[in-house]
């Protein structure tokens, strides 16, 4: 069992610079760390370690079997050759590990060469894998039958009850051996001598269950460090963060744009923010300054700097007018050329030009308005709402 793992823990530490090494690649190209392969190889270890477990029960069983036959020198040697061969079946599934990596090299030069149709494997690697996997799969039914095998006979030789007691005698003894516990008349040995309200202290081992997950645990940590810091084929905590506060800002930013582009005459608000008002600036100079004035001073149309407004001089009737116009008057509508946004922006540019006094000012046309006082009609660069003064 230990040799079982200890193969499994070389091959995947091995692996990645074998399979590196042979494709002619830098570590980052590794088809380990695909998906798929990945997926492959938790099979085969999954596989191999039951079948070490299966072959451990098998022995046990074997052992137990062969006790009970009369001449001590046929049980030995008996007992012997099925140790023998499920040992010899072991070692053929553990020979495939290094197969496969030397097989790694085959493949990585052929997916050089050709594009393959399984993931990152080339077509030869896929169908090794798979045969190994198979074969794990035939030693597991093997080492099955041949323990339904060894069933039956104690069935024969000792009867219903023996079986039964046969079949519990293996799972105990896996139960035994994963915690390794000490017998009762070993206890003056182990003890150290602090007794504690009755509760002795005792030199016992770790359970082996514990110490495998502790190598398991260092064989993690082997191959995070290479993925994240060797190879690097993976982002870091602070780099994987960073990713995500990247994509939620060009996620924010599309919903704003999204969101302001549903503004209307009745949410909305005015716009303080630079670029807001330069991108006004520019629609207004485009599309507005040959009836108001470069400076919103007045041509055709009325003065747009002074306190006397012809339709309402909030923000929300600024922005109906451009919307909509007035036809009648000479103002078209502009709804179907601006977008709601950049209407919101002219709309905000005029009301920031308010008081301007440019030169050749158009006389005054309308009504007075005024602006309420603490009325919140406006809203900076980040979207929060400010009083206008």
């Amino acid at each position: 069992m230990r040799k079982a793992v200890a193969a499994l823990t070389a091959f995947l530490l091995t692996a990645p610079f074998v399979m590196a090494e042979g494709g002619g690649h830098a570590p980052v190209e590794s088809s380990l760390y695909d998906p798929f392969v990945v997926t492959m190889i938790v099979i085969m270890a999954i596989l191999l370690l039951a079948i070490g477990l299966l072959a451990n029960v098998v022995i046990g069983a074997a052992g137990y079997y062969y006790k009970k036959q009369k001449d001590t020198e046929q049980q030995t040697a008996a007992g012997s050759g099925g140790v023998i061969k499920a040992l010899s079946i072991i070692a053929l599934v553990l020979m495939a590990a290094p197969s496969f990596a030397q097989g790694g090299e085959a493949a990585a030069t052929a997916a050089a060469q050709t594009t393959s149709s399984y993931g990152a494997l080339s077509e030869t690697t896929f169908y090794f894998m798979v045969s190994v996997i198979a074969l794990e799969l035939l030693v597991v039914f093997v080492l099955l039958y041949q323990l339904r095998v060894f069933l039956g006979k104690t069935r024969t030789k000792e009867g219903v009850a023996g079986a039964k007691e046969f079949k519990l005698k293996p799972a105990i003894s896996v139960w035994h051996k994963l915690n390794k516990f000490k017998p009762i008349e070993q206890e003056a040995d182990l003890d150290l001598g602090h007794d504690y309200d009755g509760i002795r202290e005792l030199d016992n081992r770790l359970p082996p269950w514990w110490l495998y997950g502790f190598y398991i645990s260092i064989l993690a940590a082997g191959i995070y460090i290479w993925r994240y810091h060797i190879a690097q084929t993976a982002p870091l905590s602070k780099e994987e963060y960073q990713i995500a506060m990247n994509e939620a800002e060009v996620q924010k930013a599309a919903y704003l744009k999204k969101s302001a582009n549903n503004v209307d005459e009745s949410t909305i608000k005015k716009l303080t923010a630079a670029a807001d008002l330069e991108a006004g600036q520019k629609v207004f100079s485009q599309n507005c300054a040959a009836c108001h004035g470069k400076a919103g001073e007045g041509i055709v149309g009325p003065n747009l700097t002074d306190d006397y407004w012809l339709h309402g001089g909030g923000i929300k009737d600024v922005f109906k007018t451009i919307k909509y116009g007035w036809p009648e008057k000479g103002m078209r509508s502009w709804k179907d050329d601006l977008s709601p946004m950049q209407i919101a922006q002219v709309a905000s540019y005029i009301k920031s030009i308010h008081g301007s006094n440019p030169p050749n000012g158009k006389p005054k046309q309308g009504d007075l308005y005024q602006e309420e006082v603490g009325k919140t009609d406006s809203v900076s660069n980040k979207g929060t709402e400010v009083s206008k003064n």
